[in-house]
């Protein structure tokens, strides 16, 4: 046990640690390192997943945090770039040229394109003898049009994965998502030739792609371990999801905000993760007064249904993590905009107080 916690203290100052060019020499050896993935979604709220006291059908999230770390104190950059940028290279985003969104404001802390002067975590774990997966929400580097998706140099594999499968620019429809790539080829939904599912949900086929990665790294890696870097666009607008999906959530909302607000303040007392001194914040409008109750209880549901698709697709890849016999060698991170849950067997940490 001694030795797994020292090598997963290792992966975490990996992790952490702000590098610049040549700043470390490592070893290439495929010595019994865990695996790391880090998941992130998008847009979510804080108490959305069930162990942050979320009414969403989250067990395989809250399994996860049973057994791993739950962090209640954990800040962002406050928008998507500049988030990414961070948790990329480990600096500030001004440092990695991204202080805004990827649209050049010419001082150099806002040139809206991920610079040469940070380094990637892909890149500081390859030379560790790490192979480096990207699957999804990129948005470091220009993409909204044909000429800026013209310019491939800061695209995952240019900045150190060894394979990716997702979205260059930030938004846009799960049905039909613009900026779609694979590898360093443009494609679509319709056009690739390696997935074809019998619908096309953006959320699924980043989950799907996913696995996919690392059943095929398990064949071809040689017992070398895997960094995968899963970014979702999950909860992120439009509000697209399955009908299956929304099904699940089908009336949950009718009562409007009020009874889930309370709930999840209540839980979120009873789990330790708020304070019980803190009052609840007041509501800006009441439920009587909202003029099209249908649409906004059913804006919840999909909404909901979007977090429920994302969870399954996270279910997916532990299903594969234990099919393989690396689920217990594996450290996972899953990450939102405020805050971050950490699975590994450090299980002596307190999981409900801040650290």
């Amino acid at each position: 046990m001694k030795e797994l916690l020292h090598r997963i203290n290792q992966t975490v100052f990996f992790l952490c640690l702000a590098l610049g060019p040549g700043g470390l020499e490592v070893s290439a050896q495929p010595t019994a390192r865990p695996n790391i993935i880090i998941i992130l979604s998008d847009d979510m709220g804080f108490s959305d997943i069930g162990c942050y006291g979320g009414e969403i059908k989250t067990p395989n999230l809250d399994g996860l945090a049973r057994n791993g770390v739950r962090f209640t104190q954990f800040y962002n950059n406050a928008r998507c770039c500049p988030t990414r940028a961070s948790l990329l290279t480990g600096l500030y985003s001004h440092q990695a040229g991204i202080g805004h969104m990827t649209e050049d404001r010419e001082p150099a802390g806002y040139r809206g394109d991920l610079n040469r002067n940070s380094v990637t975590l892909a890149e500081v774990l390859r030379p560790a003898g790490y192979t480096t997966y990207a699957v999804g929400k990129w948005h470091v580097t220009p993409g909204r049009n044909a000429e800026q998706l013209a310019q491939t140099h800061n695209w995952p594999l240019q900045r150190g994965f060894d394979r990716y499968y997702g979205t260059i620019h930030g938004a846009g429809s799960f049905w039909d998502p613009s900026s779609l790539v694979r590898d360093n080829k443009l494609i679509s939904a319709f056009n690739d030739p390696e997935y074809h599912p019998e619908q096309f949900y953006y959320t699924e086929a980043l989950s799907d792609q996913a696995v996919r990665f690392i059943g095929e790294h398990r064949q071809r890696s040689g017992g070398k371990p895997f960094f995968l870097y899963l970014a979702y666009t999950a909860a992120h607008w439009p509000m697209h999801a399955l009908e299956k999906d929304i099904a699940r959530y089908k009336g949950q909302y009718d009562a409007g905000y009020a009874p889930v607000r309370k709930a999840r303040y209540e839980k979120g007392k009873r789990l330790g993760l708020i304070d019980p001194r803190w009052p609840m914040s007041p509501q800006p409008d009441p439920w009587n007064r909202v003029e099209n109750k249908d649409w906004e209880s059913r804006g919840m549901e999909v909404y909901a249904a979007m977090i429920d698709n994302m969870h399954q697709g996270i279910g997916h890849l532990i299903a594969e993590l234990k099919r393989q016999g690396q689920f217990e060698n594996t450290l996972i991170f899953f990450l939102q905009g405020q805050w971050w849950m950490c699975r590994s067997n450090r299980a002596q940490y307190d999981r409900t107080k801040p650290l």
